[in-house]
């Protein structure tokens, strides 16, 4: 079955009836049979019910009838989908409302209101912060260092100069480039309990944004009883899953071929609740001049777009801010560089280069799926 049909099928799963509703339904109880004898439908009934008791008695647990909900909203600069299996109310309106908050809240370097807006507005001064973005702040931190700088959160400027993605994009002056990234460095980024200061450069957490969305979906998650399973989709890049589906099918979920501008799947990958999956590659936003691709994904070291030979990484993890913040700095280390920083986090990944050849790390060739037979899977990630 391919993805897109495992996908159409479970959104149009029949919706399942309790054992109460299904013995109580007329099916077994019709009209007729009441009006031609009454004492044998009661009879039939108590024998129903006392069976549904005797069940009950014996610790047989009656299942809460399961309904599929699904929706698509807009948040965080992307197309959300949801899909929602649950015993409760349809709370998928919920989610993309949670997202708009978390970027409206911490994240937004428009919206003046943010903190990451203040941090920037201070002009190197201690800026109070909140326990929550203090905490995104220690694990961006740290993953910075970790990956040698790859991951960079202090790029605002140099992202706005380039533009891309929109109306004004192009290849900067050089000269006004090197005097901005000369700004930057996530050093400049201190932390100190509950306030931050940027020394210098312009805080940016665009990298990592979408991921703490759906960390903050997980955790909304854990406090709904009636839900049973989940799937969050922002924008095919990144995704969480919770839960499992009714029928106990896998969560699956395609990968992009990063080649073809039909949108097109590359893969799937076969997913567990409580994961997380990010991809970026060089096809989400980007121009061409000269021939040549200048896209979103910024080296932080040079500048410009990170040429590493790769068109697409995928990383799956256990935290969404950490699936997002890898991908990133995995595209620009290169796949041999970033095998040693996966391996730290105790992640998994799917790399893809230039030359359509595919590339899984170990716990990945399990769970993903090849779909376009122009690409070819090698042997090791490494």
């Amino acid at each position: 079955m391919t993805e897109r049909e495992e996908t159409e099928r479970s959104v149009q799963m029949s919706r399942t009836t309790s054992l109460m509703d299904e013995y109580a339904d007329k099916k077994f109880i019709r009209k007729k049979d009441r009006r031609k004898n009454p004492g044998r439908t009661a009879g039939r009934n108590a024998v129903l019910y006392l069976g549904l008791g005797a069940l009950l008695l014996a610790g047989i647990p009656v299942q809460a009838a399961q309904e599929t909900y699904t929706n698509t909203d807009f948040a965080m600069d992307t197309v959300v989908s949801e899909t929602l299996y649950t015993s409760g109310e349809d709370i998928t309106p919920e989610i993309g409302s949670l997202l708009r908050e978390i970027e409206e809240t911490y994240l937004s370097w428009t919206d003046g209101d943010s903190e990451v807006a203040k941090i920037n507005q201070a002009q190197g001064k201690p800026v109070r912060i909140s326990e929550t973005l203090a905490g995104y702040l220690q694990e961006i931190l740290k993953l910075s260092e970790d990956s040698g700088g790859a991951l960079d959160p202090t790029m605002g400027k140099v992202i706005r100069l380039w533009d891309i993605g929109g109306g004004n994009a192009g290849i900067p002056d050089e000269g006004e480039l090197r005097s901005l990234l000369a700004e930057t460095g996530y050093e400049n980024l201190i932390l100190d309990g509950d306030e931050a200061a940027l020394q210098s450069g312009s805080l940016d957490l665009g990298a990592v944004g979408k991921g703490i969305g759906c960390d903050a979906v997980m955790e909304f998650l854990e406090g709904q009883e009636d839900v049973s399973g989940m799937l969050t989709n922002l924008g095919g890049s990144s995704v969480m899953v919770y839960g499992e589906k009714p029928d106990g099918s896998p969560w699956r979920v395609a990968v992009r071929d990063p080649r073809d501008d039909e949108s097109g799947y590359l893969g799937a990958l076969t997913l567990k609740g409580g994961e997380f999956l990010s991809t970026s590659g060089d096809y989400e936003k980007y121009f061409i001049e000269d021939g040549k691709r200048y896209h979103h994904i910024l080296d932080p070291e040079t500048g410009y777009p990170a040429w590493s030979g790769l068109t697409s990484v995928t990383v799956v993890c256990g935290s969404g801010l950490l699936a997002d913040g890898l991908s990133t700095a995995c595209f620009v280390l290169g796949r041999e560089d970033a095998l040693p920083l996966l391996e730290k986090y105790g992640a998994e990944a799917v790399f893809v280069d230039e030359d359509h050849n595919v590339y899984l790390t170990d716990g990945m060739k399990e769970r993903f799926e090849l779909l376009k037979n122009t690409y070819t899977i090698q042997e090791t990630a490494g």
